[in-house]
């Protein structure tokens, strides 16, 4: 058996690209709607593994609100990233126009983590 996550955000073209960025990803399995503006399913994979698998949202989802809110409501957790310097890159890309809820610290079971929701209203738990 195997699993791993789906977010359904508003921009999922945009959102597959940073997403990439942030974790080293590649796109490896996308079908875009008619009018080819939006993934009705993508799937991202890191070193030939499923990692996340994005959609566009049907319905509106006010981003505003949860950055204001600071409201978590599901946390991504991404950790075993390999090294300090690639938890400090997803944070920098995710953070743009995101709200980090917690910046790089450390805790008992992890020398460098940090929190943040990211632009598209995702929270992530990155860690090393």
């Amino acid at each position: 058996m195997k699993n791993y996550t789906q977010v359904y955000v508003k921009n999922s073209l945009e959102a597959a690209k940073t997403y990439c960025e942030a974790f080293g990803a590649d796109i490896t399995f996308e079908i875009k709607n008619e009018s080819r503006t939006a993934y009705d399913h993508c799937e991202l994979s890191v070193n030939g593994e499923g990692f996340l698998a994005v959609a566009e949202a049907k319905n509106l989802c006010d981003v505003d609100l949860i950055h204001k809110m600071k409201w978590e409501t599901m946390t991504f957790n991404v950790f075993e990233m390999g090294s300090e310097s690639r938890v400090h890159h997803a944070l920098e890309v995710l953070r743009d126009g995101g709200a980090v809820l917690e910046e790089i610290h450390a805790l008992p079971w992890s020398k460098c983590c940090a929190t943040v929701i990211d632009r598209y209203g995702v929270c992530w738990w990155i860690s090393i």
